[in-house]
Order: structure tokens, then sequence, then C-alpha cells
């Protein structure tokens, strides 16, 4: 169970994030403001005490805090974002991760490693790890190195198509994942339950378990039935202006 989440307000240069998808066209900033208001409600939701971060106009991608970190029951790794324009957010978000823990639980991923948050996804005490244009092979073997030196486990698992692990892959407690695209026949994944995400609703499979209720991308019906239809409760939030970005649900925050 999660107690606490960390969001961080997105800033008007948002409109110049990253993006793979520009035929999306630019987020509009007054409704992703909204967007974001609906996704902390939901997170409240869920129960959890949730601390609201103010915008960096510094950083257009800033609002993506869940790459800046992985916080874990035993300890909080500090990322090392492969993307150079996002390399100096950790700076910020340091001192925000120390109110919840303590420096001797506070490890670092060095260069020449690359990690980020989207490449991790916790399986109870497991971390399974993606490896992408975004974090590579030192980043995580000092992740797993870092997490076996608190009691925790990781694994690789290479990516083909996708920027990140949790843009086709998420678990969502129960022995359950989401799973699209590429990972549905990956042999990491064969012990879980799985519900399969069709083609045309492939950005969904990027849903966040947060005490028993399961926060679902607003506009994905066959998603959100599935979910349902498996015995979760379902929130719906929409993220159409983070989509542009190649942002989802799981990207604005950080869980713990």
């Amino acid at each position: 169970m999660f107690k606490n989440v960390i969001v961080k307000r997105p800033c008007k240069a948002m409109t110049e994030g990253i993006t793979s998808a520009p035929e999306l066209g630019k987020p509009d900033y007054e409704l992703a403001l909204k967007q974001h208001d609906t996704y902390i409600e939901a997170l409240k939701q869920c129960g959890v005490e949730v601390l609201v971060l103010p915008a960096d106009e510094g950083f257009p991608d800033s609002c993506f805090v869940e790459d800046t970190a992985v916080l874990t029951r035993n300890c909080a790794i500090i990322s090392n974002p492969g993307a150079a324009s996002r390399n100096k957010e950790v700076e910020s978000m340091i001192p925000v991760i120390k109110k919840f823990y303590t420096e001797e639980k506070i490890a670092y991923i060095q260069s020449p490693g690359t990690l980020e948050g989207g490449d991790v996804m916790m399986v109870g005490d497991h971390f399974y790890v993606g490896r992408s244009a975004r974090t590579n092979e030192e980043g995580i073997r000092q992740f797993i190195e870092i997490l076996e030196r608190f009691g925790l486990t990781g694994s690789e698992v290479p990516l083909e198509k996708v920027l990140h692990l949790k843009t086709g892959v998420n678990y969502i407690e129960n022995n359950t994942m989401l799973v699209a695209g590429e990972f549905v026949e990956k042999d990491d994944f064969k012990p879980f339950k799985k519900i399969l995400i069709p083609e045309e609703e492939a950005y969904a499979a990027n849903c966040i378990w947060v005490n028993d209720k399961v926060i679902v991308p607003e506009g994905y019906p066959e998603v959100t039935k599935a979910i349902e239809e498996a015995g979760y409760e379902t929130l719906l939030v929409d993220t159409s202006e983070y989509r542009k970005l190649d942002g989802g649900l799981s990207c604005l925050s950080l869980r713990f």
C-alpha cells in the first residue's frame, strides 16, 4: 500500500517538451493544468498524501517526476536521466526526497550509467528494469547492485520498440499485469496473469495501481472494461496533453 505521492505541476514551457509524436500537436497548457488537477484528485481518492511541487520553467518535461527517482520501501534511488535536457531535473528533487528518506537510505546512479524511473516496474520486492534509449547497461548494473544492498532484487528487460518499460507493461498487483505490443509474449512475464491491451488502445497500458484502485487514462473503453471485469475499481483521468509529450499516468508521480 502507498502512503505518499509526489507530483510536480506542469510548467508553461511544457509546450516545448520532448516528443516522438509531433503529429499530435503541442500541448494545451491550460488544459494540461486542469488534467493535472483531476489527476491529483484521483490520487487523493486512493487514500494517499499528495505533495504538490511547484512548476519549474527551466525544465519543460519536469512534470514527469517518475523519471527522477525510484522510491522503494527500503531505499530511494536517485536516477540519472538519459535525455540530456532532463539530466539536471534530479537536483531539485533530492531535497524533497530527503524529507522522506534518511541520507544512508539514498543512493545515486552515476555517469556513465543512465536510468529513468519510467523504465522501472516494481513487483513486490523485485524490480524489472527496461534497457532502453534512456536507461543503459551500466545504469541497470548500478541499480541492481543498489537494490541488492538494501535486500531487494532486480532484472533487466530489453526493449525493442517503446520509449520506456512502463509504456507497454504495468503491474496492477494480485499477480496481474497489463501488457501490450512487445510485452505480450516476453518470457519475463510468463508467471503473471495478463490483461491484453488491444493495439488501438495501446497507450492505455500505462495505468497505475494505487491502494486497490486502478487509475486509467480516459477514452480507452476496452481497457477500462477489462480492468473492471478483473475485479478492480477504476478512476478515469484524461491525459491527452501529456500523451503529446510521450507521457502517461505513471510518469506524473512518484508513489511510495
